[in-house]
């Protein structure tokens, strides 16, 4: 369904500015961290084997998802910057989003360099380069695998909620929002269900990233089920 489920041999890595989390898919057998420090990296005997398959993520706000024809290589930057605020000095990127007929532009320059040491570290059995990723772009390969008419997917980390949201096959949001702390996460997640007219008592709500027990009971009181993905 998501990610490793159906995988032998797969770890899936979050980066952010403050931390770390990672699963580890082995078999039908899955394993999942809570937040890690960014020290602990070199201790973690999960980091230091090789994968058939490794992805890494990062979460990142500079963020924006534009229809394909739209969108035009030589103007990604600006378009970009159109959404979010960029330094002179920020790199940008793209990648293809099919499914939802869409392209998602990023900049990975958030000042950190974890991620690049990440990728350094764990290594693919085939030897191959593993790329850095999105949070954003996860979330919407995985809101896809959501096997509910209503379809939510989030992740927190370091003040910022990144949402996606589907209904049946159609995409109705994703977007990145500042969020001080989970409460007013929790805030923007009810305000778009309100606009879609989406009842949360019928809904399921799946989070990438580590959620802590108060987060989770908070998050029971207003949804059908809260899953880890």
């Amino acid at each position: 369904m998501f990610g490793y489920d159906s995988e032998t041999n797969g770890i899936s890595i979050q980066v952010s500015l403050g931390g770390y989390s990672f699963r580890v898919g082995e078999g039908k057998e899955i394993r999942r961290s809570g937040w890690l420090d960014h020290e602990k990296l070199f201790t973690a005997p999960e980091f230091h084997r090789s994968y058939d398959r490794v992805e890494i993520s990062l979460l990142t706000p500079k963020t924006a998802l534009i229809p394909e024809e739209f969108f035009s290589a030589s103007t990604a930057r600006e378009s970009l910057a159109d959404v979010v605020p960029l330094r002179d000095d920020d790199r940008v990127g793209y990648m293809r989003v099919p499914d939802y007929g869409a392209v998602l532009l990023f900049s990975t320059s958030i000042d950190e360099t974890f991620s690049k040491v990440v990728a350094r570290t764990v290594m693919k059995s085939d030897g191959s380069a593993v790329p850095i990723v999105p949070e954003t772009y996860y979330l919407l390969r995985d809101v896809a695998g959501i096997g509910e008419y209503n379809k939510i997917m989030a992740s927190y980390a370091d003040g910022w909620l990144y949402l996606a949201i589907a209904q049946g096959d159609r995409l109705s949001l994703c977007n990145v929002f500042p969020a001080v702390d989970f409460t007013t996460a929790e805030y923007f997640i009810f305000l778009v269900m309100k606009s879609l007219q989406m009842n949360p008592e019928v809904s399921s709500v799946f989070f990438r990233t580590p959620l802590s027990m108060e987060e989770e009971l908070s998050l029971y009181r207003y949804f059908k089920a809260v899953e880890r993905v």
